[in-house]
């Protein structure tokens, strides 16, 4: 994959644009982690929660079987950080999670299923080594 930016958001000294929900599954329940993350994009601000400040332990869970996948919303808000508006139901017969956002239409929300954000993961390691 060829990266379009001339510095890579995790390099950046800016203000967080975006939030970041990575979603796990914890048996009996689904785990959300709310992150504030840089990025002129989702999939930028997707590779500064992967390889970002703190991203080493967030790259471990993307890593782990557990992992549901990443929501990557358009502007930071606080109500995202503390219960981010995120339903997930049980997985299909094809076992793909079915995840709903409960977000206005105005509101720009980006879903990166666990597939996508460990390809994502493996490009950005390959392209610039571990986080």
């Amino acid at each position: 994959m060829t990266f379009q930016w001339q510095t890579p958001p995790w390099q950046r000294h800016i203000d967080c644009t975006y939030m970041a929900v990575t979603l796990t599954d914890a048996g009996d329940q689904i785990s959300m982690a709310a992150s504030a993350v840089r990025g002129d994009t989702a999939t930028e601000a997707l590779a500064d929660l992967l390889m970002g400040p703190g991203s080493a332990a967030i790259a471990a869970a993307v890593l782990q079987p557990d992992l549901i996948g990443v929501v990557v919303r358009d502007g930071v808000d606080e109500l995202w950080l503390t219960q981010p508006p995120i339903q997930v139901a049980a997985r299909d017969t094809a076992g793909v999670w079915d995840v709903t956002v409960d977000a206005p239409p105005t509101e720009v929300v980006t879903w990166f299923s666990a597939t996508d954000t460990r390809r994502l993961l493996a490009q950005l390691q390959d392209r610039y080594g571990a986080a």
